[in-house]
C-alpha cells in the first residue's frame, strides 16, 4: 500500500501509544537527526511545551522530537519520555556536557472523555517513540487523537468523534509536503472542496442530525451555560523535504493555520488551543516558501479531513462513519 501520510517524508517517523482501557493518548514525531523547526500558536486556550525554543530569533536551530498527548496540562509530561528516549541513543543538541535532547509539543483536553484521572506521560512517550515508524500513520481514534472531539457549540453531551489524520502532496521537482493533525475542534468540520459539513454539534445529544452553525451563532450572544473555556484543541506539523530555516518555518506554520480556518467554523476561538509546528526534514533547494505554506494549508485540510472520517464511536459519542 502506498504511503499516503507524512511518514512518506524521509527521516520522518511517527508513534501512537493510548493509556489501556482509557480514552486518552499520545502521538510522537521523531525526524531523524532532528529537524530544524518553527511554530504558530492561534487558540485562545493553548497548552504547549517548547515553543519558545522555535521562535527564530533563538539559539537552537532543531527540534528532535515533537508530541501531541491528551490529557490536558496533565500530558505535557509526555515530554519528559521524549526526551530521555532520546537521551538514550545520544540524540540531541551538542553541548560541552552531553547532548541535550530539544523537545516540542502540545496538548488537547480530552478530559470530558477521560474521567479517569489517569492521563498519558512520560512511560507513555517512551512506547510511542518505541513504536514510530516510517510506515502509513494509524489515524482515527489512535495516539493523541483517542479522546479527540468536535463539535462542541451547545456543550459536550452534543459533540461527535474527532481523531488523527495524516495526509502528503507530492510537488514540482520531487518536493513532498505532508502534515498529521490531532482534531479536537469547538467548531464544525467541512470540506472545503463541496461545501459539505463532515461533522459538528448535534441538534440533541439523541440526534444524528447536525446543527445549522452559522444561523445559530446569529441568535445567540454567548454560549449555552457558559460553556467552559479549554475544552477543545486542533494540534499538528507539517514536514517537507525541502530545506528551509526557521524564519521560512514560522511563515510556513503561519500559512498552514489557513487549513484550519478552511475546514473547521469557527476555528481559533478562545475555547481552542490551536498550534502548528512547521519542520524541515530534507535537502531540496530552490523551492519558493509560500509555494510550500500553500501546500501545507491543503496538506492540514486533508488530514483534518481524514481524522474525523477514520475516527470510530466512543462511549456513546458518534462518528461520522455511522
Amino acid at each position: 500500500m502506498e504511503n499516503d501520510t507524512i511518514t512518506a517524508i524521509e527521516g520522518v517517523r511517527v508513534g501512537h501509544a493510548q493509556l489501556e482501557g482509557i480514552p486518552s493518548g499520545c502521538t510522537i514525531i521523531l525526524p531523524e537527526g532532528g529537524a530544524v523547526a518553527g511554530v504558530d500558536i492561534r487558540g485562545g486556550a493553548p497548552g504547549t511545551f517548547g515553543a519558545d525554543t522555535l521562535n527564530p530569533l533563538n539559539l537552537v536551530e532543531k527540534a528532535h522530537g515533537i508530541f501531541f498527548s491528551g490529557g490536558s496540562a496533565f500530558g505535557l509530561s509526555a515530554a519528559d519520555g521524549v526526551r530521555r528516549y532520546l537521551k538514550e541513543r545520544n540524540i540531541g543538541f551538542v553541548t560541552g556536557y552531553g547532548v541535550v535532547p530539544i523537545v516540542a509539543g502540545a496538548i488537547i483536553f480530552d478530559l470530558g472523555v477521560n474521567r479517569t484521572g489517569v492521563y498519558p506521560g512520560a512511560e507513555l512517550a517512551i512506547e510511542a517513540c518505541r513504536n514510530a515508524t516510517s510506515g502509513p500513520v494509524e489515524e482515527g481514534n489512535a495516539g493523541a487523537g483517542a479522546g479527540a472531539t468536535v463539535g462542541k457549540l451547545f456543550g459536550f453531551d452534543r459533540c461527535m468523534k474527532g481523531g488523527v489524520g495524516s495526509s502528503l502532496l507530492h510537488g514540482a521537482a520531487g518536493l513532498k509536503v505532508g502534515a498529521l493533525m490531532v482534531v479536537n475542534a469547538f467548531g464544525e468540520i467541512v470540506d472545503p472542496d463541496t461545501g459539505m459539513k463532515i461533522a459538528g454539534a448535534r441538534k440533541s445529544p439523541e440526534s444524528r442530525q447536525l446543527v445549522d452553525t452559522i444561523p445559530a451563532l446569529m441568535k445567540m450572544t454567548g454560549f449555552l451555560g457558559g460553556f467552559p473555556a479549554g475544552e477543545s484543541t486542533v494540534i499538528g506539523a507539517v514536514a517537507t523535504n525541502a530545506l528551509l530555516n526557521k524564519v521560512q518555518l514560522t511563515k510556513v506554520a503561519q500559512m498552514t493555520h489557513d487549513g484550519l480556518a478552511r475546514t473547521i467554523y469557527p476555528t481559533h476561538t478562545q475555547y481552542d488551543g490551536d498550534a502548528v509546528f512547521a519542520l524541515s526534514c530534507g535537502a531540496l533547494e530552490g523551492v519558493e516558501v509560500s509555494l510550500i505554506g500553500a501546500l501545507a494549508v491543503i496538506a492540514a485540510g486533508q488530514a483534518i479531513l481524514r481524522a474525523v472520517r477514520k475516527a470510530h464511536s466512543l462511549d456513546g459519542i458518534p462518528a461520522v462513519s455511522e
